[in-house]
């Protein structure tokens, strides 16, 4: 039931949510803990649970009000995570956005429970983070290819540039083809958007096209509808490529909720499984490693241009003789 990591955790912040979330009745903790935890699970009795519990839902109710004034953020990693962990039946994703600070940081900035991926659930969360101070969005955001999200994001901030992610498109692209040509496929893939200059992924890109289009007219449409926006990585510092080209952080995240074949019985409300998952995000969020080239985010927010991942520096004024 539990991921690796957490069956060698004593963090209850891990432990309980997990298992809330994977089907545990409340009465049920102490012997679960108790084989975990052993002699440290003492005391932890339902009705403890219960008020750790109410304490996280009136947490994740203050994080959701918290004010973004002073804050401002570079990138925005952008998901809509499907789940059946006890969530009532209008709750059919989670939607999350995960933001760099101008330090490198990231953070969990918004977690909303939606109907899909709906471009009008995408609104309310932006519209919210912009109604409680987030004014400037980000100056770049990573997310798959619904159109919930991008349709979302012109409206509330059409600056915003769009990197598409290359883990969810190299697996649309590859569901289109036969499984004897998907490792082949794959590498062809990799060859465009692991390539150092823009000018060599494009070459890669045209010879995907050349070498898959006529047979697999479907899986080339499907890899070149999003071109431009697959290649928005190579004008931003090459130190944060690898953050930028994939929305791992929140797959990775939200991977120990995502996974559920058989939904439990007496499903929780949507907001107290909101606070689960939140309380795990928030416990995850403390071991994310602060962005690689950090020092380059404060140029990108001053408007420094980059071309390949190299600072473009601007031609010396020649003086008059």
């Amino acid at each position: 039931m539990l991921p690796p990591y957490a069956r060698r955790s004593k963090s209850l912040e891990v432990l309980i949510p997990i298992l809330y979330l994977k089907g545990v009745s409340t009465g049920d903790f102490a012997e679960a803990l108790g084989a975990l935890l052993g002699p440290d699970a003492g005391g932890l009795s339902a009705s403890t649970v219960g008020r750790l519990k109410e304490v996280w839902t009136e947490e994740h109710v203050r994080w959701r009000k918290r004010d973004f004034s002073a804050k401002r953020y570079v990138y925005f990693w952008a998901d809509g995570i499907h789940v059946q962990a006890r969530l009532e039946d209008a709750a059919q994703c989670l939607l999350v956005i995960i933001g760099a600070t101008p330090e490198g940081k990231k953070e969990l900035v918004g977690l909303i429970d939606g109907v899909r991926e709906s471009a009008q659930s995408w609104r309310e969360l932006l519209l919210d983070l912009k109604r409680r101070g987030l004014t400037i969005g980000p100056e770049l955001a990573v997310a798959d290819g619904a159109l919930g999200f991008w349709q979302a994001i012109e409206e509330v901030w059409p600056q915003v540039r769009g990197q598409r992610c290359w883990v969810h498109k190299t697996a649309n692209v590859l569901n289109k083809l036969p499984k004897s040509q998907q490792t082949k496929a794959k590498r062809a893939l990799q060859e465009i958007w692991m390539a150092e200059t823009k000018k060599e992924a494009l070459i890669a890109f045209d010879a995907f096209i050349e070498t898959w289009g006529v047979k697999y007219d479907k899986a080339v449409e499907c890899l070149i509808k999003d071109r431009d926006a697959l290649l928005a990585f190579y004008d931003c510092p090459a130190e944060h490529w690898k953050h930028l080209r994939t929305t791992n952080v929140i797959e990775s995240t939200f991977a120990t909720v995502r996974h559920r074949t058989v939904r439990s019985k007496g499903c929780l409300s949507n907001k107290t499984a909101l606070a689960m998952v939140f309380k795990l995000a928030e416990s995850t969020e403390k071991s994310w490693r602060r962005l690689d080239g950090h020092n380059q985010l404060p140029k990108i927010i001053k408007g420094v241009k980059f071309a390949d991942g190299i600072e473009v520096l601007r031609p010396q004024v020649q003086a008059a003789a």
